[in-house]
């Protein structure tokens, strides 16, 4: 129970962790200043997540593993993130579009962890879930905006959602880890949640004048094992080179 635990914390940490890194990518390279400033602070929450969810990792685990150790002492076969944070950043509408699916299944899960028989889990997830519910509303607002604008970015906007659609799957698929969690009481049934997530995805692609795939459509598994893109290692090499390259090293 205590390893299936561990690996539901990583998988936690390891979504905000690689997210937050794919957006710390835009820092500087903004379209607009406003956008810029969004984004890292988005960035920052979902880091700061990471923490909390690695700390409590480490209690569990009890080898004396830091926050740090996770972050940058694990190879990308050792990560347990769905693969749809992963993503490259592409365009802006590619960015947009990964934050809106992301953010909309995000926002859903906390408030499910936020009743887990789990107290620390629950703290963590209700504190996060402030901050989550303000990334859906401008990750929302943003599809709408770009989806209902110009025929440019609507084709965009579209042909995002279409090339991201198949990672969104993973994050209702269920496993030996989900399962031990939902038999102690952490999270409930994960499959429960899509018809909540697609329920909000309709009303705000319509909205968007976006067409919604179809629910059958072929989907990519394997992030939440450890079975990633090849973008994952040139992602961890950026993210890692530091302290591999000085290990022990300190500000």
């Amino acid at each position: 129970m205590r390893d299936h635990k561990l690996q539901f914390l990583l998988r936690l940490g390891d979504n905000a962790l690689v997210l937050g890194q794919r957006l710390t990518e835009w820092v500087g390279k903004g379209p607009a200043l406003e956008e810029d400033m969004a984004l890292a602070n988005t960035a920052l929450d979902l880091i700061g997540q990471a923490r909390l969810w690695f700390t409590y990792a480490g209690e569990v685990e009890g080898k004396g593993r830091t926050e740090d150790d996770f972050a940058y002492l694990r190879d990308a076969h050792e990560f347990r993130n769905a693969l749809l944070v992963e993503q490259p950043n592409g365009d802006y509408a590619d960015t947009l579009m990964r934050q809106y699916l992301f953010d909309s299944w995000h926002l859903l899960l906390l408030d499910a962890l936020a009743a887990s028989s789990d107290e620390q889990i629950a703290g963590i997830a209700d504190k996060a879930r402030k901050e989550v519910t303000y990334h859906l509303r401008r990750s929302a607002g943003m599809v709408v905006r770009l989806g209902d604008g110009t025929p440019e970015s609507h084709r965009r906007m579209q042909r995002a959602l279409e090339d991201l659609w198949m990672y969104t799957g993973e994050l209702f698929s269920t496993d030996e880890v989900d399962t031990a969690m939902q038999a102690c009481g952490v999270i409930g049934e994960l499959a429960e949640l899509r018809s909540a997530w697609r329920e909000q995805l309709a009303g705000t692609l319509h909205a968007a004048t976006l067409a919604l795939p179809p629910d059958d459509a072929w989907m990519q598994r394997g992030g939440k094992q450890g079975r990633h893109s090849e973008h994952m290692g040139f992602l961890l090499a950026e993210m890692q080179f530091m302290q591999r390259a000085y290990p022990g090293l300190q500000w």
